[in-house]
């Protein structure tokens, strides 16, 4: 398969590709909004609204399944519109629901409101993956999106950061403030977005014109290999819940490590991944690579979960045992860090090789909906294995992801071949 751009070094590509430095500005805005607004939303909802902790869970996973259809559907409806006109209107929604926060009194209010943020941010990532997918090839494809996530966990990292100043104020009006800010962010990025080139983005203009209709392509729903693609990285998407909620409440409730320990795990997460992501992604643009790269997430899982439970197995009083579990819950922390760069390496080079060009963007929206699946099911998940059934539930937890990743390995090698004997052909 040839490129639309050749392979060179990440960063002349970065200087000589416009239409990727936009994307990467476009991310960095955006999640620089992202991570100073929804570090604040459980506790402004909470403390400024005054809503029930129970009353935001019930609004919150209403609005994910809203999420999960949006990223099916607006996949679909890049193949057939403008994918730039796209980003522009989901941008605008998004950035007004956030400062429409700012009017949430209630259940509905919550649930509309919510509901048109994520309708947006994940209607919004299947049409960027498919935007990636039009206007790059190959290689370049995965280390792109290495990049973008690269950029995503600078952009989340700044934007926590900057949430700490009304956390630490305490104030409505410190709080409004910031969430008006994080909403305006989108609102410039939509600024951004008008300005992609529509001959790389947009489907109508990306492919080659000819008196003939173009061909429809496979649907996704009728391409058993790469539903089950979807459905198994789905389930090891399951790690990042596991990250982001099993691990709080497992150090907390779990361990002997002082609750602030939480804090630099989480960091240690946001480094390796922005150190590491775009240099492990290497290698994997390929079948063969994607394989290698699954096999390694599966075992780094296997060892994650057995330290993070290794680490509620040391106890007692003294220097010695506290030390011993700060070490463990870091090595866990690398390795599930590292088996996050591998696995999303692998699964973002798979859903690009496996969609048909023609399709790009319904492929992108089912691949897209099985991670918002996996996200919503993991709270129950991780709280019903890890932190309700202690080593047991992580064995279990362990055995999930090598069964999952073993099974991407298996797509991945048949579709290898397949490639090589069509290629012999």
């Amino acid at each position: 398969m040839t490129s639309t751009i050749p392979t060179v070094p990440l960063k002349t590509l970065v200087q000589t590709d416009r239409t990727l430095r936009r994307l990467l500005t476009i991310t960095l805005v955006d999640t620089l909004g992202r991570g100073a607004f929804f570090t604040l939303t459980t506790l402004y909802l909470t403390l400024i609204v005054g809503l029930e902790p129970v009353t935001v869970g019930i609004g919150l996973t209403i609005a994910g399944a809203v999420g999960v259809a949006s990223s099916l559907v607006f996949g679909h409806l890049s193949d057939r519109f403008s994918a730039r006109t796209m980003l522009v209107v989901l941008h605008v929604v998004q950035g007004t629901a956030l400062i429409g926060y700012l009017f949430v009194r209630d259940l509905p209010t919550l649930v509309v409101v919510a509901s048109l943020v994520l309708l947006a941010q994940q209607g919004g990532g299947s049409v960027r993956s498919s935007v990636v997918g039009r206007a790059f090839r190959g290689e370049d494809r995965v280390r792109i999106r290495a990049t973008m996530r690269t950029v995503t966990n600078v952009g989340i990292g700044v934007g926590t950061t900057v949430a700490a100043i009304p956390l630490a104020l305490g104030t409505p009006f410190a709080f409004h403030l910031t969430m008006t800010l994080a909403g305006s962010l989108f609102l410039a990025s939509a600024v951004l977005v008008a300005g992609l080139d529509p001959a790389r983005v947009d489907v109508a203009v990306a492919e080659p014109s000819s008196d003939a209709p173009a061909p429809a392509g496979r649907s996704p729903y009728r391409d058993p290999r790469f539903l089950w693609l979807t459905a198994l990285m789905g389930v090891f998407g399951i790690q990042f819940g596991v990250f982001e909620i099993g691990v709080p409440l497992w150090v907390v409730s779990h361990t002997i490590a002082a609750d602030v320990v939480v804090s630099p795990l989480l960091l240690v997460n946001t480094v390796v991944v922005v150190l590491l992501q775009v240099r492990m992604s290497r290698g994997t643009g390929t079948f063969a690579g994607a394989g290698r790269a699954m096999t390694r997430a599966g075992w780094l899982m296997v060892a994650a979960c057995a330290l993070w439970a290794g680490a509620g197995w040391v106890g007692g009083d003294g220097w010695g045992p506290a030390t011993l579990v700060i070490v463990l819950l870091l090595a866990a922390a690398v390795m599930h860090s590292l088996a996050e760069i591998m696995s999303s390496a692998a699964g973002w080079s798979l859903s690009f090789d496996l969609a048909p060009q023609e399709r790009m963007g319904s492929y992108q929206g089912v691949y897209g909906t099985g991670y918002a699946v996996g996200a919503m099911i993991a709270p129950a998940v991780v709280t019903l294995t890890a932190i309700d059934l202690g080593t047991g539930g992580w064995a279990i937890l362990a055995a999930m992801f090598a069964g999952a990743s073993a099974g991407v390995v298996v797509i991945a090698r048949r579709a290898g071949r397949e490639a090589d004997a069509a290629a012999i052909r």
